[in-house]
């Protein structure tokens, strides 16, 4: 009995080794060498799709060259492996509006009375003020009004701080850049929490938009351009560089941040005028009193907003922690019209992560203009799979929107402001038609609630369609008056160029030039039309 279960565990050991074979033998090396090759094999079903049997790993990210997608096919893109997106909450606190409209009510309405708050004693304050006074070229010292604002703040708006402080850590990295390179403190990044909460499609009530809150024709001075489709001033990018070239000029003009800041709100106009009230001090605590009532609580807002992110710890805040970072985003240029439905359908990015990365498409759609680079920023890992599948993403754009017979809004630069007087008979619709813009934004420029309007009443309206009484002869006598080309002069700049030529925009001067900043020398000799 014993030999016959030997015998038998003895074919079973060199049974297995016979099925397994020799694992180092130099003919095995041979053949993992040779085999060290990748065949894709396609299957063509029928004339428009094309499957993929076994496909690679290594190309799974991919489509063959020539693949179309189909809506059916939608679901093999949404399963390539998604960037790092926002969880809920995070996404929330993005997409939320509300902190604006808290912080510009905080700001116009603050009593400066005491406020009792205990876990912040006076003398503790004044210590931690004189520390940031020391390390930053703002007068940051102590003030029994800022000392309210401080307090108030912590007292009333610590949930508010926390997510600002949630939002900041997206953007503040972009704006201490653009600061760094223009040699701007970087204590600026907080002058966009009092402006706009964080919020790059903010808009006041009398028009400033954007995340450093430009009014139109400010905005076009500095060459961000407004069309049905685009406002450059919600463009983080872009608003920010435009914002601390601002600044920077602002400083040499004062020589004080703190009355930069000042200017930056009312205007130089209303600063100058407060230094001559005051009998020629440039303290801002002294000009105060000389200042128009929003920016006599402005600059006290931007302390406390800067002492509260600089001792947030030992004030407990606990702001939620992102799971995106702007420098885990990046940009590529569109090459035809997409619409945000389309990008999100084909990449798997969520529509709110769109808006929230894009905001200045003001329809969620990035139009293709002949000389201008519109740019569509994704994250990170999605940028590869677009470029990836470009083509078949466009052929797919393109075939919907044909399918759809969608008419799209007409590409249109919005013109600089107009001044418009009510007549008999007018209402908001009808003037809203008029000039192509809509009912809810007249009410916006103009501070309106209902729809009531009173003869002779003034309007102020940024126009998305030209509106002229001249008449054909005059418009073909002012195109042909017009000069082909402009020599630059001391003090010009892009927007005053344009105002000096009819029908000649901004935008239509950096395409006809390849001008791509807002930097001009006297001399430069311009084009003024496209030949």
């Amino acid at each position: 009995m014993k030999k016959t279960l030997s015998l038998l565990m003895m074919f079973a050991f060199f049974g297995g080794w016979a099925q397994q074979g020799p694992k180092n033998t130099p003919q095995s090396k041979t053949q993992a060498k040779k085999a060290n090759f990748r065949v894709q094999v396609f299957k063509k079903t029928d004339t428009s799709d094309i499957k993929i049997l076994n496909p690679d790993p290594e190309f799974k990210n991919r489509l063959p060259i020539g693949a179309k997608i189909n809506k059916a096919d939608l679901v093999n893109l949404k399963d390539l492996p998604k960037a790092a997106v926002i969880d809920s909450v995070w996404k929330s606190e993005l997409l939320n509006s509300d902190l604006f409209e808290n912080m510009q009510r905080e700001i116009q309405k603050q009593d400066y009375s005491d406020v009792v708050y205990k876990d912040l004693p006076t003398d503790t304050l004044k210590a931690r003020l004189a520390k940031l006074n020391a390390r930053t070229p703002f007068n940051v010292e102590y003030n029994p009004m800022l000392e309210s604002v401080i307090k108030s703040y912590l007292k009333r708006n610590k949930k508010s701080m926390e997510r600002l402080m949630a939002l900041s850590t997206y953007y503040f990295p972009m704006f201490e850049q653009q600061l760094d390179r223009f040699d701007v403190p970087l204590e600026i990044k907080y002058l966009a929490i009092v402006e706009s909460a964080l919020n790059p499609r903010a808009k006041s009530h009398m028009g400033a938009t954007g995340l450093w809150q430009f009014m139109f024709t400010t905005g076009k001075m500095h060459g961000l351009d407004v069309s049905s489709y685009v406002d450059e001033r919600m463009d983080p990018i872009m608003a920010t560089e435009a914002a601390v070239k601002y600044l920077s000029s602002l400083y040499k003009t004062f020589g004080d941040w703190d009355l930069v800041l000042a200017s930056y709100n009312s205007g130089p106009g209303n600063v100058s005028k407060a230094i001559r009230r005051s009998g020629g001090s440039t303290n801002y605590w002294k000009l105060r009193p000389y200042l128009p009532r929003e920016t006599a609580g402005y600059v006290p807002a931007f302390l406390a907003t800067m002492y509260l992110f600089e001792y947030a710890k030992e004030h407990d805040f606990q702001p939620s922690n992102p799971d995106v970072a702007f420098f885990e985003t990046d940009t590529l240029h569109v090459k035809q019209l997409l619409t945000f439905d389309q990008i999100s359908n084909v990449t798997g990015v969520e529509k709110d992560m769109l808006e929230f990365l894009n905001p200045s498409y003001k329809l969620n759609i990035i139009p293709f203009v002949e000389d201008e680079k519109y740019a569509l920023r994704l994250p990170r890992a999605s940028v590869g799979v677009f470029v990836n599948n470009e083509d078949a993403i466009y052929n797919f754009a393109k075939t919907e929107i044909t399918e759809a017979k969608k008419e799209l809004p007409r590409f249109v630069e919005a013109e600089d402001k107009v001044r418009y007087r009510v007549k008999s008979g007018d209402y908001l619709g009808k003037i809203a038609q008029k000039y192509g813009v809509a009912i809810t934004s007249i009410r916006s420029w103009n501070n309106i609630r209902g729809n009531n309007l009173k003869v002779g009443q003034y309007l102020t309206i940024y126009p998305r369609k030209s509106v002229s009484n001249t008449s054909k002869k005059q418009q073909v006598a002012q195109q042909s008056s017009t000069p082909k080309s402009y020599t630059v002069k001391n003090g010009d700049s892009l927007w005053s160029i344009s105002n000096k030529f009819p029908g000649v925009s901004v935008q239509n001067l950096r395409a006809w030039n390849s001008i791509t900043s807002t930097n001009l020398k006297p001399g430069m000799v311009l084009k003024l039309s496209k030949s």
